[in-house]
């Protein structure tokens, strides 16, 4: 199950198969499972390992006072919750499972290791929190300019792309198991408004929300609808030839 980040990480470089056993060795003895709607860390906690999701929906929100809740990053299969999060004495972020989360704790001894031995590896972990910051960024667009539907429409093309890159889809359909008050707190929207927005693109025929599925039938229409660009996602980095600097990690 580990693997899932070794088929991620192979798209930004191509990784031998000892790459593929490091990764596996680095975490197959720590394996966990969360309940859907609980934590797996919380902010102010020590931040001792690197969470890698094997399975199942997570994010990583913060919380005002009031309770008020932002989502401010989704966490899906092959995704690690920071590389260098060790480094911090505490987490200013909370994480928590959307749904039952199968997940791995990596030590930060192992993984440094393995950061130091394999220039290749090392490479796919730097380039992949490239694109995690890239994520953040249209985020931030979105929520500073884009209107509701783009919002919607955007967020929706990004996460099909993601699992489409860890062979999550099934041609125009992945899993979709946000609800809307989830959506809201992605998109900073309330659910009324996640609920109208919804119902539009359905009348336009531009998504279809049933038992946990979506399904996208003109996934181009969708793209133009929320104005989305997948080149930030850097899918195709590993078709590059790294540069010697690159090499050396």
């Amino acid at each position: 199950m580990h693997n899932i980040l070794a088929l991620k990480l192979n798209r930004f470089a191509t990784l031998s198969q000892e790459d593929i056993d490091a990764i596996g060795n680095a975490c197959r003895h720590s394996i966990h499972t969360a309940r859907a709607r609980r934590d797996i860390i919380r902010e102010g906690d020590a931040a001792p390992h690197v969470i890698l999701i094997i399975d199942g929906w997570a994010a990583r929100y913060k919380t005002l006072p009031d309770g008020r809740r932002q989502i401010v990053s989704l966490l899906l299969p092959g995704d690690l919750c920071d590389h260098d999060i060790f480094l911090l004495d505490e987490m200013d972020h909370s994480i928590g499972a959307l749904t039952p989360v199968t997940y791995a704790e990596m030590p930060r001894e192992p993984l440094e290791t393995m950061c130091r031995d394999r220039p290749s590896l090392a490479r796919a972990l730097r380039l992949d929190s490239l694109v995690v910051a890239a994520i953040q960024r249209e985020w931030t667009v979105s929520l500073g300019q884009r209107t509701a539907r783009e919002r919607v429409a955007h967020l929706f093309c990004e996460i099909f792309a993601r699992l489409e890159m860890v062979v999550l889809t099934d041609k125009n359909r992945c899993e979709m198991p946000l609800t809307q008050i989830d959506l809201g707190e992605v998109t900073g929207m309330t659910a009324v408004h996640i609920n109208r927005t919804l119902q539009e693109l359905r009348r336009e025929g531009l998504i279809v929300l049933d038992n946990r599925i979506l399904t996208i039938p003109d996934r181009r229409a969708l793209m133009r609808a929320g104005m989305f660009n997948p080149s930030y996602l850097h899918r195709h980095i590993a078709q590059q030839k790294p540069s010697p600097t690159a090499a050396l990690g």
